[in-house]
């Protein structure tokens, strides 16, 4: 393979007290489908590499251009951590040095030295402890680069993507809004287009009350809100089918009808797609003028350096992010 040619990827490590150094560390040791560049501190690699009992040579990208990925090895951008870390113990002193890491790498693809990034996992409350209002990657990344974003997952042969993030329950109903949801799968189906090369998408949308209201038996957001704004979009030539009731729209014969889900809230969409994917699964944030995945799964402290965490979802999102920069430039090849 012409290594040349492969997208290349900047990842960020994650909560240095996690599972995310591991991920990079055990990554380093096959082969991947794109050059990757990781934004860490070295230091933290290989003491964690020497936790893991594995082979690490770190290569410094910041005085010399990326070269061609060698097993066993990682290219780094060293950014240093404010306090010595120990694996699976929170510090808050460290909180800085994630935002740093994010920071750098939307910077960089923002630049085009990187085609797109990757994320490791965050620790929200130990970003909160120091007084940063965080509530997550998608919602900093969507502040960062001043973009409205739609987070969607993949995995279990589904894509779910949702109205509503990290919202408590008690608030969804009132954040549902005509305007919220003819935004949301505008974005979704640009990006479905534009970096999933899908013509004309197929969106499922759930209703957000259980049978979809039930002809309003059961709530009357479906009538007032929903579906007024559905049939706006398919004015303007948008694939909708919905809304539907959310029990029986992940049955799989249903599943194949569609290339995507629209979900109306968190816990509406994402169970059923991590009972599925679990552990290979991949967050993608629509939206964004970058190309970014993620991991589905959080810190695991307790699995921290004892090498019982899974790399899995890691390496799918590798994929998954070399697979939308390798649409991009293949767009971009015929456009010009």
């Amino acid at each position: 393979m012409n290594r040349s040619a492969l997208p290349s990827l900047v990842l960020t490590a994650g909560e240095p007290a996690g599972i995310g150094p591991d991920l990079c560390v055990q990554i380093a040791q096959q082969p991947l489908p794109c050059n990757l560049v990781v934004i860490a501190d070295g230091d933290l690699l290989v003491a964690r590499a020497r936790q893991l009992r594995l082979p690490l040579q770190l290569i410094d990208v910041s005085a010399a251009s990326p070269v061609q990925h060698r097993e066993g090895s990682l290219q780094v951008l060293h950014v240093p951590v404010a306090e010595t870390v120990a694996a699976g113990t929170l510090n808050p002193a460290n909180a800085r040095y994630v935002l740093t890491t994010l920071d750098r790498a939307v910077a960089a693809c923002q630049s085009g030295q990187f085609n797109g990034m990757v994320t490791a996992p965050v620790h929200k409350g130990v970003i909160n402890d120091v007084g940063i209002a965080f509530t997550g990657h998608t919602e900093y990344l969507s502040a960062l680069t001043a973009s409205e974003v739609a987070m969607m997952l993949v995995g279990g042969n589904m894509r779910v993507t949702l109205a509503t993030t990290h919202l408590p329950l008690k608030d969804v109903a009132a954040a549902i809004t005509a305007d919220l949801i003819e935004r949301k799968l505008r974005i979704i189906a640009h990006d479905l287009v534009s970096r999933f090369l899908l013509e004309n998408p197929r969106i499922a949308v759930a209703g957000l009350n259980p049978h979809a209201g039930e002809s309003g038996h059961l709530g009357h957001e479906e009538i007032d809100v929903i579906i007024p704004a559905l049939n706006k979009l398919r004015g303007e030539g948008m694939n909708l089918i919905g809304p539907l009731p959310a029990d029986t729209l992940f049955n799989p014969e249903q599943l194949k009808q569609f290339d995507c889900v629209f979900t109306m809230y968190h816990d509406q969409g994402l169970p059923v797609l991590k009972h599925a994917s679990f552990g290979g699964g991949v967050n993608v944030t629509l939206g964004l003028p970058i190309i970014r995945t993620s991991v589905d799964h959080g810190t695991a402290l307790e699995l921290a350096g004892t090498g019982r965490a899974h790399a899995g979802s890691l390496l799918a999102a590798i994929e998954m992010a070399s697979q939308l920069a390798g649409n991009q430039l293949l767009r971009q090849g015929h456009a010009a």
